[in-house]
């Protein structure tokens, strides 16, 4: 299955953010880290944290955990190219996440919104009080990855404060957690296996409830949303991999590269939200899945 790589400049030019164009220019080897940065600085707030639409179904302008995710993930992507700089900002945004932090470790799912509109109702509902395993995990997992470049975040407080919630709350997990907690989860345990001892069998017991094809519906979702084998390990040679039969990810790498549209951008299975969520999305989701297919040799 081939995919149509110069399709995607144009598609991007049409329907993504300036962020997603400049990162998709950095993976391919034709832009700079300095523009990445500058682009994700215009969703920076003061206190260092990430707002303004950064998590395309969060809207809000203040600074969000669901936010913070995204910026590391932006984080990670400059630190692959230009390791071991990622400049000041990931330090500071932990500074920041250690501030919302909770005293059991956990950030909360969302913090209030001062502008609700044209966010997702999931976000507008969260619990400022109450921990979040799903939204720790996967912003200590994404602030990993910034770690094995940036010593800064490797060394933050907030990092260790983090890791010692997530750890401890996957390990109370019981019964089939929901489809989200299940992906982060194992993407977390995947981030600390080398560092964490516990990582292994935990990963190991959580893969328990991923099926033998990889599908894990998500309950409450549209209709056909799943989450897909790649999703969870969308990297070879990582521990999270060895979760799924080789035969299964080659499928579901076919089945990505064949997803491409006609316009040469990829699309979401999930809720659209608003109409600049669902442009957002698409060219997220454009650049994550060339990233995949790149990492495992489709493109």
């Amino acid at each position: 299955m081939n995919v149509n790589l110069s399709a995607i400049p144009g598609f991007l030019a049409g329907h993504a953010r300036v962020l997603d164009r400049r990162r998709y220019d950095l993976l391919m080897g034709e832009g700079d880290a300095a523009s990445v940065l500058a682009a994700l600085d215009a969703y920076r707030n003061p206190d260092g944290g990430y707002g303004w639409g950064l998590e395309p179904d969060l809207r809000t302008p203040e600074s969000q955990p669901g936010a913070a995710l995204h910026a590391f993930a932006v984080f990670g992507d400059v630190a692959e190219h230009t390791a071991p700089h990622t400049g000041p900002d990931a330090a500071a945004l932990c500074d920041w996440l250690d501030s919302v932090t909770l005293p059991d470790g956990g950030l909360p799912f969302s913090l209030p919104l001062t502008v609700s509109e044209a966010s997702a109702p999931w976000w507008r509902g969260g619990d400022p009080a109450v921990s979040s395993l799903q939204i720790t995990s996967v912003t200590a997992a994404a602030a990993h990855h910034v770690a094995a470049h940036d010593p800064a975040v490797a060394a933050h407080p907030w990092l260790e404060r983090a890791t010692r919630y997530c750890l401890d709350a996957i390990q109370r997990l019981e019964g089939v957690p929901h489809a989200y907690v299940l992906l982060f989860s194992v993407h977390f345990l995947d981030a600390v296996h080398d560092s964490r001892p516990e990582a292994a069998g935990l990963l190991k017991r959580l893969g328990g409830h991923i099926p033998a094809d990889g599908r894990v519906p998500v309950e409450g979702g549209t209709e056909n949303e799943a989450l897909r084998p790649l999703d969870f390990a969308p990297l070879p040679g990582r521990p999270a991999r060895g979760l799924f039969e080789p035969e299964v990810i080659a499928a579901d790498l076919v089945r990505l590269a064949g997803e491409q549209q006609d316009d040469g951008g990829w699309v979401v299975d999930y809720a659209r939200i608003s109409p600049a969520g669902a442009l957002d999305w698409r060219g997220d989701v454009t650049v994550g899945a060339v990233r995949t297919l790149r990492a495992n040799g489709m493109v």
